[in-house]
């Protein structure tokens, strides 16, 4: 399980330098938290898992209108061939943050 959760953070890593497992300390202007939240769609068979999927989160906080870290992210996602889908966006009025919440899926 951890080998495939740990694509996320590698793939986060090229778009990013400020990129966090489940909180981030330091948050900045922008900043990329991902966790995994769950088993996705998983194959089993004569009593045994034959294939695991593990789906999780990536929260994109950004103060900046078009931040064009979006596309990145999705581009970088798509290019590692990750399953993906934008689950939400909106604007955080005490932080003052644009939240992006992707929903992803690797197995």
């Amino acid at each position: 399980m951890n080998s495939k959760i740990k694509i996320i953070r590698d793939v986060l890593n090229t778009v990013s330098d400020n990129v966090h497992h489940y909180e981030c300390m330091k948050k900045g202007d922008q900043y990329i938290v991902w966790a995994e939240d769950s088993e996705g769609s998983s194959v089993e068979g004569d009593n045994r898992k034959d294939n695991q999927s593990i789906q999780g989160t990536i929260d994109y906080f950004t103060r900046t209108e078009f931040d064009p870290m979006v596309d990145e992210i999705q581009e970088a996602l798509i290019d590692a061939e990750i399953s993906f889908y934008l689950n939400s966006v909106q604007y955080e009025d005490e932080t003052k943050y644009i939240h992006y919440e992707w929903v992803w899926e690797v197995g």
